[in-house]
């Protein structure tokens, strides 16, 4: 019997990963797992474009529905940028945030910004139990900042 390979330990991993969100392990949301484990924070056109690749019959609307499927199921977490596609990400066991490069759209994680989730507590409530906080910093990444003081001439 040949030696398990790392390759066939992680096929494993993710098809455990699925069953264990209540999910059928198909190929296609096998690559979508996988491909979002590579690429936290992608687009679904994004994901399909890794993921047609390894499942050639895979189509765009699939790679949504799976990714529907995983939300709905807590496998992953999809975030809205204001302006941009949504993207997708597997780390959902906290309620963290995002910084947004308002240049090149570069996703950062942070951590909960003070003190335990849903980190924020809204100034009025309205009645409602908070169970998360979404937050969004925008700005400029370091590369874009450099790429725009780099573009800018020096003063004689």
């Amino acid at each position: 019997m040949p030696p398990h390979t790392h390759a066939d330990a992680h096929a494993v991993d993710t098809a455990a990963r699925l069953r264990a969100a209540g999910l059928r392990v198909t190929d296609s949301r096998r690559a979508v797992v996988e491909a979002l484990g590579e690429r936290p924070h992608a687009s679904a056109e994004e994901l399909f474009a890794v993921v047609a690749q390894t499942v050639p019959g895979t189509s765009l609307q699939s790679v949504y529905n799976a990714l529907g499927d995983f939300v709905d199921a807590g496998l992953a977490r999809r975030i809205e940028p204001a302006g941009r596609p949504g993207l997708f990400e597997l780390r959902v066991d906290d309620n963290h945030h995002h910084l947004i490069c308002s240049s090149c759209g570069a996703v950062e994680d942070v951590d909960c910004v003070v003190g335990a989730a849903p980190c924020l507590t809204p100034s009025d409530a309205h009645g409602y139990a908070v169970q998360v906080a979404e937050v969004t910093f925008w700005g400029v990444c370091p590369a874009c900042s450099a790429d725009r003081a780099a573009a800018v001439p020096a003063a004689s």
